[in-house]
């Protein structure tokens, strides 16, 4: 079927809301939202509204303000994520660097015998020597005007510059022991390593390109720990909880815990939860989650907040 539709005016886009049973107290108000935020930007955050037995049509009673809401909501929460993927990948980072050098030396990332598949360090080296040819940090620029061999620096400076995706492929590569004797510094098992790793560059991305974090079906999974650490009594097991952000919350706030003691992480979750009322079953957290011991700062920012407190 050839696509014929033509394009609204953002007045048209408001007329066909309210036709579909949208409430709009002040129509200058989000006619003003709608020139700033695209219509089919705004299309996933209804769909919680929707009429069941009429899903084009908007159930009795919602307002545009409700899915405003859910919208500010779902851009103030991508930043706890971003925020925490921040503090976990440059742990990562100096913890890989860090053992790596100790062990193999200062260029042991130029060593492909330190990899499981050559092919594999070849291109992760290619793609390194493009971030570090991009970087103006004064300590690459140093170590080129003062040194020749090798041409690339040694691990510890070159981390620094190394985003998410190449840490995570670098990381995917190490022997099995190397990586265990990493991943014992956050009391994971190596295998939950990788793979978070590899989710949290997807997650970041999510984040960084400013998409809809909130409900949305994730599609590189990770593997919940099944035995250590804490967060494993915390994890959900249902079906659909790989698809869903809460296992990825309760590992950020479970290393968070490792690496930044006195975070306050939580409590602004909690809080932010309670603000925009949101049902997070939608973000896959379990009915009893506020009772749950690892979630007890969360839990109590919300009673706060309920009692004016906060």
């Amino acid at each position: 079927m050839k696509f014929s539709k033509p394009a609204k005016t953002h007045e048209e886009q408001l007329t066909l809301l309210r036709a579909r049973g949208l409430t709009v107290r002040d129509p200058d108000r989000a006619l003003h939202y709608l020139r700033h935020l695209n219509y089919y930007r705004l299309t996933a955050y209804w769909l919680p509204f929707r009429d069941q037995e009429s899903p084009r049509c908007f159930r009795q009673g919602t307002d545009f303000e409700d899915v405003l809401s859910l919208y500010v909501f779902d851009r103030e929460f991508r930043l706890l994520p971003l925020d925490a993927i921040e503090r976990v990948e440059v742990s990562f980072r100096t913890a890989w660097a860090y053992y790596m050098a100790h062990r193999y030396g200062p260029h042991s990332h130029l060593d492909a015998g330190l990899a499981k598949h050559v092919a594999w360090h070849v291109k992760n080296l290619a793609s390194l020597e493009k971030e570090i040819s991009r970087s103006d940090e004064l300590f690459i620029e140093h170590y080129r005007q003062a040194y020749h061999h090798p041409e690339m620096p040694p691990i510890w400076a070159v981390c620094e510059v190394m985003s998410l995706g190449v840490l995570s492929r670098w990381v995917n590569q190490l022997p099995s022991g190397d990586l265990g004797r990493i991943a014992a510094n956050y009391g994971l098992d190596q295998s939950v390593m990788r793979s978070f790793l590899q989710h949290l560059t997807y997650v970041r991305n999510v984040c960084a390109h400013h998409s809809r974090v909130w409900n949305r079906r994730l599609t590189i999974t990770m593997k919940v720990p099944n035995r250590k650490p804490a967060a494993a009594a915390a994890v959900a097991n249902t079906a659909a909880a790989p698809r869903n952000i809460y296992n990825t919350l309760v590992m950020l706030a479970y290393l968070l815990d490792i690496i930044s003691p006195e975070h306050q992480w939580r409590k602004r979750l909690g809080k932010l939860l309670m603000d925009h009322d949101i049902d997070t079953r939608q973000m896959g957290f379990p009915d009893d989650w506020k009772k749950q011991p690892f979630w007890a700062e969360a839990a109590h920012a919300q009673d706060m907040r309920k009692e004016g407190e906060l």
